[in-house]
């Protein structure tokens, strides 16, 4: 049964449509001569790490069509990998992460149900990711189905999935060595009751995202961390008591950087906010579609100390735009 329900996610023409997603055989990494790399520059450091994310990314596989519109040509997972390959060229550590809703957007998704978006991110080597709403469109089976063409893990410490088939197939956080700099991931997603049907997450039991987020910084932080970045998807600011990324900023301990989603804003530059700590919490989104790449650059200076260097987007685009 299992193997039969994969069949039906494969592409008709499996190698054509391969290719026009620039999937195949490692085809991913695009020539960094057509990418426009105004905006880069060299880091070549081992105390310095770039963390570069995406977010509501909604399966956009190709550029946005050339129709005249704002956005003509821009996008595609071909030139943000080689966007990406580019930055790991001139930089000694990257750590690239998404904040959640990877899937539904085109039609892409409604045909293959995610199999080419999670292969897209696993050659482009996302570091990890967290789930948005939208992640459940096909239903958490499904989500959890897709995860076996996923090199990178999912991060969610607000998510309780033991009863469900995502049960074993996420972390509530995750540590990476990068030359000795030890940065801490954890994630946290948005209520789904009233924003997803109930069939499509099931069991899927919704916790109390500061309470959990806290937890797990006081983990990372015992474990000797030098930076702790949280993947929301509970969306940046609202106008009521909605829990969000604002409201997790200045009720957190000890996190660094929240990289966040849902909301769809593409920030000029990451906004600052005072944590229960006294320290400060930096919280970025770059848009949605994968018109921009974020990155933030971060000096280490005795591993403890840390100072970023430079925030910017990427936009994804050629400099031609064919």
């Amino acid at each position: 049964m299992q193997k039969q329900k994969k069949e039906l996610c494969m592409p008709v023409n499996r190698r054509q449509f391969l290719q026009q997603s620039a999937l195949a055989s490692g085809a991913i990494i695009a020539s960094a001569s057509g990418v426009n790399a105004n905006t880069f520059t060299t880091t070549k450091d081992s105390d310095t790490i770039s963390i570069l994310h995406t977010n509501d990314v909604h399966s956009r596989l190709e550029p946005f069509p050339m129709d005249g519109s704002k956005n003509a040509g821009l996008g595609g997972v071909a030139t943000r990998a080689a966007i990406i390959n580019q930055i790991r060229l001139e930089t000694d550590n990257v750590l690239l992460l998404d904040a959640g809703d990877i899937f539904e957007g085109t039609p892409y998704f409604n045909l293959y149900k995610g199999e080419p978006e999670m292969k897209a991110m696993s050659r482009m080597q996302y570091d990890a990711a967290t789930m948005g709403n939208h992640d459940f469109a096909a239903g958490i089976d499904n989500f959890a189905f897709q995860l076996q063409h996923a090199s990178f893990p999912i991060l969610l410490c607000n998510y309780d999935f033991s009863n469900t088939a995502m049960a074993n197939k996420y972390l509530p956080y995750k540590i990476f060595d990068k030359k000795g700099i030890k940065v801490g991931v954890t994630g946290v997603g948005i209520e789904l009751q009233d924003l997803v049907a109930d069939n499509l997450y099931g069991n899927t039991i919704y916790k109390d995202p500061i309470e959990s987020v806290n937890a797990i910084t006081k983990i990372l932080k015992q474990a000797g961390c030098d930076m702790i970045i949280c993947l929301s998807h509970l969306g940046d600011k609202y106008d009521d008591n909605k829990v969000s990324d604002e409201v997790l900023a200045k009720n957190c301990y000890d996190i660094d950087l929240i990289i966040g989603g849902h909301t769809h804003r593409f920030f000029s530059e990451p906004r600052k906010y005072t944590n229960k700590s006294g320290g400060d919490t930096l919280v970025n989104q770059v848009g949605w579609g994968g018109l921009s790449l974020g990155r933030l650059d971060y000096k280490f200076e005795g591993r403890k100390n840390k100072k970023l260097m430079k925030a910017h987007s990427v936009l994804v685009e050629r400099k031609t735009r064919e």
